[in-house]
């Protein structure tokens, strides 16, 4: 091996055995600097003839050329190690799931109220909405509740301080006062008709007492219904309740019975219990919601006749229902903001 072959082996070597760029070029400047051991053999050209100066200055130049081509290719090497070592830092797993903003879904309980009143608007309910700071006659008066009653006392309702315009008002502690608007206005809207059309509506919403445990919160949901015209009676009632709850929960195998209870805005009163045929609930009765035909004084409240216009009123609990559709056992469940469990319902 002649020494321009010897300096292109060190050189290439030199180069190879330089781990990073900085190092790669002081190897480059040991063979191509300018005191570089190239450009010590292109100095000592002067000391030769005019014919060996050409024939080695090409000799040279070529080595030269090599060295460079050899530098080039190590300083492209680190390059694509660096490139290569960048892209594992920074690589991604395309094997597991993107990262994405998850979709939301209905609370329990506003799905049951949805499905609630797509059932009694498949009946001809309308369904009422109105104010939740209630005025003492809507929430109490009207409904045939006197003054010392015990739902009016202050342990059992939220009432608004009577320092401040709001006096007499409360939140409401049922859905009942929609009943007594929606009515009212029906009788108005209606005057003059004779007869007047039936009165067939539901009021859900939030309601207020004061009440809590596991089956009890301080603020709740409910649903009640009211039917008026000259010929309702206990019989419907019963008709519009099996067909409500078989819908509800989805089966035929259950058993609705009505228990004599008390409610002032209606007479004679009734629970509502149902019972399961199968089911970890099965055999046992449930209660799930209030009824009765309306009380005279309530429907001379509304401005109708009480001897001529019959019909019958109930209440119940969508919260309750919720939790017996979805097999939950607390009713805070609901309140508490739980990802873990309001998930389950997406």
């Amino acid at each position: 091996m002649n020494d321009l072959e010897e300096l292109v082996a060190d050189a290439t070597l030199a180069f190879a055995d330089a781990p990073t760029p900085a190092e790669l070029e002081n190897a480059k400047a040991r063979f191509l600097g300018k005191a570089g051991r190239v450009t010590e053999l292109m100095k000592g050209l002067g000391a030769l003839s005019h014919d060996e100066k050409k024939s080695r200055g090409a000799e040279i130049n070529q080595t030269k050329q090599r060295i460079e081509a050899a530098l080039q290719a190590r300083r492209q090497s680190l390059a694509n190690d660096e490139l290569n070592a960048q892209l594992r830092a920074e690589a991604l797993d395309v094997s597991l799931p993107g990262r994405h903003r998850g979709t939301g879904g209905l609370h329990p309980v506003s799905r049951t109220m949805e499905r609630i009143e797509a059932i009694f608007g498949s009946m001809g309910f309308d369904v009422a909405d109105g104010p939740e700071i209630e005025d003492d006659w809507y929430n109490f008066t009207a409904l045939n509740t006197p003054e010392d009653h015990p739902a009016r006392s202050m342990h059992d309702t939220f009432y608004v301080d009577t320092r401040s315009e709001r006096a007499g008002h409360l939140l409401r502690t049922h859905t009942s006062p929609m009943q007594v608007r929606y009515a009212v206005q029906h009788v108005k809207r209606h005057a003059g008709l004779d007869p007047m059309p039936e009165i067939r509506v539901i009021a859900p919403g939030r309601t207020y007492r004061v009440d809590s445990d596991a089956t009890h919160s301080p603020m709740f949901h409910q649903c009640e219904g009211l039917w008026i015209g000259e010929d309702v009676s206990f019989k419907d009632l019963k008709a519009v309740f099996a067909d409500f709850f078989r819908n509800l929960f989805e089966t035929d195998d259950l058993q609705i019975r009505f228990r004599p209870s008390f409610f002032p805005f209606t007479e004679p009163s009734a629970e509502v219990d149902i019972a399961f045929a199968s089911g970890p609930l099965k055999g046992q009765w449930l209660e799930v919601a209030g009824s009765g035909q309306v009380h005279p004084n309530v429907v001379r409240n509304f401005g109708l006749d009480p001897e001529r216009y019959i019909g019958f009123a109930f209440g119940m609990g969508p919260d309750r229902l919720t939790m017996l559709r979805y097999g939950v056992n607390d009713l805070r469940l609901f309140y508490e903001g739980d990802m873990r469990f309001l998930s389950q319902f997406k």
